[in-house]
């Protein structure tokens, strides 16, 4: 354990270069003590560290110094720093592990990547809303050339041309300045603007891209979870919301309510199920809601749904009817 935080300890320093015994403290979850002790411990094995006093003092490290770990390029370091995501630390109790860990990801990078790696690594977002006890973090499939242009478009701060295939609309080629990119339960999205204004793009419907040399237009920094969240809102907000009546399975009412704007009303049903008012989106959103429940639940309102998933149903039944 102690050896695991003199390694923490030497790769803080390199990284933020002189700090004071409380930062590194906090930094380190110990208490200052703790700090001083594995300062004069660093020393008598021979790690250059020294103390600068005065009010902006501190501990250092000798210009130069570096400690030798793995040869992670660019791309398996920038990979490693994504899967390290502050969920699964939390789900797990990880989060002193994760910290020391990505220390030692960032700092096995040449200097030259060491930077743009952890710039990088805040336009990629795994999941925000993953629940990793009970969901699994699979995404779409997308070509790895297609997908390829994108992610270097979105981390070197490119313009992108992208071959989009939008919902009852025939592909279309557009030009866009690509933020970041963000994986939630099983979909992949590329957030961009286009003159100025917000755009989300399904990563599966996109057919073809193609990274320009030109510079996007789009802030230095960014925090992609607060723009992805005010996204998601505004998406789920807008449109024709509809009120559904329904009675379901109680066994699967996490599921529904997960997608569903807000609950109205909820009681239980005689036979042991749940009769509930959620709003959606609009009748698209709740007909694809419902689909994904089959006979564990029923809508009982609007007829329009009733309509359209009776229609869908057999439809399918048509399908397999030989």
């Amino acid at each position: 354990m102690r050896a695991d935080r003199l390694v923490s300890l030497v790769l803080l320093l390199r990284q933020r270069g002189r700090s004071s015994a409380a930062t590194l403290a906090r930094e380190l979850e110990v208490s200052t003590r703790t700090v001083l002790r594995d300062i004069e411990a660093l020393s008598s094995a021979g790690v250059p560290v020294y103390a600068e006093r005065g009010r902006h003092g501190g501990f250092a490290l000798l210009p130069g110094f570096r400690t030798e770990l793995t040869g992670l390029n660019h791309d398996e370091a920038l990979a490693l720093l994504i899967a390290g995501s502050r969920q699964g630390a939390q789900a797990f109790g990880l989060n002193s592990a994760l910290a020391s860990a990505m220390l030692k990801v960032t700092d096995a990078l040449p200097d030259s990547h060491r930077a743009t790696a952890a710039d990088a690594s805040e336009r990629l977002l795994v999941d925000p809303e993953i629940d990793l006890l009970s969901r699994r973090l699979v995404t779409e499939e997308v070509p790895e050339t297609t997908m390829t242009e994108i992610r270097r478009a979105v981390l070197a701060g490119h313009r992108l041309r992208l071959h989009y295939a939008a919902v009852d609309r025939p592909p279309a080629w557009r030009t866009v300045d690509p933020i970041g990119l963000v994986t939630v339960r099983d979909k992949g999205y590329l957030l961009a603007t286009t003159s100025g204004a917000d755009r989300t793009y399904r990563l599966s419907r996109i057919l073809a891209a193609e990274e320009l040399s030109e510079p996007a237009q789009r802030p230095d920094k960014i925090d992609l979870e607060r723009v992805w969240q005010e996204r998601s809102t505004r998406f789920r907000t807008s449109g024709d919301q509809i009120a559904v009546s329904l009675r379901m399975d109680p066994a699967r009412r996490e599921e529904l309510v997960g997608t569903a704007l807000a609950v109205l009303a909820e009681e239980p049903d005689p036979d042991g199920w749940l009769r509930l008012e959620v709003t959606f989106q609009d009748l698209r959103h709740a007909e694809w809601a419902l689909w994904q429940l089959g006979t564990d639940a029923e809508a009982l309102d609007p007829r329009p749904l009733r309509a359209a998933l009776r229609d869908r149903a057999a439809s399918l039944a048509a399908r397999y009817a030989t």
